[in-house]
């Protein structure tokens, strides 16, 4: 058993990009946890901007970042993989180099370096899940995804902690802070670009040499966007409710934060695999419907006694966290799974568009309806969520025209020869225990 086990983490490895590629992802993580939570506090009292102007310099640099993404997904369609992740990477190294030349508290120099990180933040997700869709097929292909977001949530937890308690050496150590993260994003860039992978285009008859249309999943893309708050519920909406209106120590949105991580690291690849016997569109819709759940279940713990409330919401903030995971490990790999080939870099953008324009308004929407009363919040976010997983469910799916092995992995290390039979995990079941 322990033998298979390591054939099934080595063959898992490879269908993610490789080792390198792993440890690439592994430490860009490391340096995104090192300074991104903390980018706020860094404009306000090392830039010494005023905290309007560097929220409006975030969210201007998400914005952005944002209006990139066709160009990005053109430029994945072309066949880049491993030099569009690269990219990401690098583009935020000139960010945080910025970053570190803002001592006289310049804010267009701070919003310039929110630009580049806020691009690169942005084009990573839609490169990274391009990249894994060339060098591993069907189930393979979600297991491996499921395994990068849960190496880049303990990289950014790890990060986090690691910055949190150099924090206690004083403000200034955010310099020390940035300058290690711009040295990860480098390092990261570097390994990502060795792995060499691209895709190669599918020759096509005459008569068919044409711009494909992407598929329309607008049902799904809209859905995505009320999906996306599940994310920001663990460090938005709790931290809000818990200390503000039911004036509990902030101990427990610091416990809630850390199980939320802790919990993704361990699940998103047991939950993505046993949940891989069913239709991902099904899944998708059933996270749906266990986020409905648990807000209504932070709906029914506000109105508890002083006392029971904090636990209970911390309690039902489990569930809300199995939902988040059932969501992640089949909305990506859906999108992936109704694309061709062909324009999978395009798909990919639009579905980050709707995910980034998700992530970008749902922290406005939840403070907007918080001093209304949990209902106001709660309710809202619950009848919306599962609307959206209704209109995942009944929306059709595109139909996909076959394909001459329109994507392949060349001088990866996926794409290496090797006379020895290399252990797969097409069979998820043998993933369960």
């Amino acid at each position: 058993m322990e033998i298979n086990g390591k054939a099934r983490s080595r063959a898992l490895v490879r269908a993610s990009g490789g080792p390198r590629y792993a440890f690439a992802l592994a430490v860009d993580a490391l340096g995104t946890g090192l300074l991104r939570p903390f980018l706020l506090l860094y404009g306000v009292k090392v830039s010494k901007l005023s905290a309007p102007v560097t929220g409006t310099a975030m969210t201007v640099g998400v914005v952005v970042g944002l209006l990139c993404m066709p160009v990005v997904g053109r430029w994945l369609d072309r066949g880049a993989r491993s030099t569009v992740v690269a990219a990401s990477m690098l583009v935020r190294v000139l960010g945080v180099v910025l970053l570190l030349a803002d001592s006289a508290g310049y804010a267009w120099l701070f919003a310039t370096a929110a630009l580049f990180l806020g691009i690169g933040n942005q084009a990573w997700p839609a490169a990274h899940a391009a990249l894994v869709a060339t060098v591993a097929h069907g189930r393979e292909r979600d297991a491996a995804l499921a395994a990068g977001r849960a190496l880049r949530n303990a990289g950014l937890g790890a990060g986090g902690l690691v910055a949190t308690a150099c924090l206690a050496g004083g403000i200034e150590t955010l310099r020390v802070l940035a300058f290690v993260t711009g040295l990860a994003y480098l390092v990261a860039a570097t390994l990502a670009w060795s792995v060499h992978v691209h895709a190669r285009p599918a020759t096509l008859p005459v008569e068919d040499r044409r711009r494909e249309p992407v598929p329309r999943m607008g049902a799904l893309l809209a859905a995505n966007v009320v999906y996306v708050f599940c994310l920001n519920v663990p460090e938005i909406a709790l931290p809000l409710i818990l200390v503000t209106q039911l004036h509990a120590s902030p101990v427990w949105s610091a416990a809630v934060f850390v199980a939320n991580t802790v919990l993704v690291v361990a699940l998103q690849v047991p939950v993505t695999v046993f949940l891989s016997r069913f239709p991902r569109r099904r899944v998708l819709a059933l996270g749906g419907v266990v986020l409905t759940v648990s807000y209504l279940g932070f709906l029914a713990a506000a109105s508890l006694r002083p006392g029971w409330d904090a636990p209970a919401v911390a309690a039902v903030s489990v569930v809300c966290t199995v939902g988040e995971i059932v969501y992640a490990g089949s909305a990506t790999a859906l999108v992936t799974a109704l694309a061709p080939d062909r324009v999978m870099g395009r798909a990919l953008a639009r579905f980050q568009l709707s995910t980034g324009f998700g992530l970008a308004v749902s922290p406005a929407v939840i403070t907007a309806l918080a001093p209304h009363g949990p209902a106001a919040l709660w309710g809202s976010l619950s009848a919306a969520t599962l609307l959206a997983a209704g209109a995942v469910v009944t929306e059709k799916d595109p139909v996909k025209p076959p394909s001459t092995s329109a994507s392949a992995a060349n001088g990866g290390p996926v794409a290496a020869a090797s006379p020895r039979k290399r252990p797969s995990i097409k069979d998820c079941s043998e993933w369960i225990p």
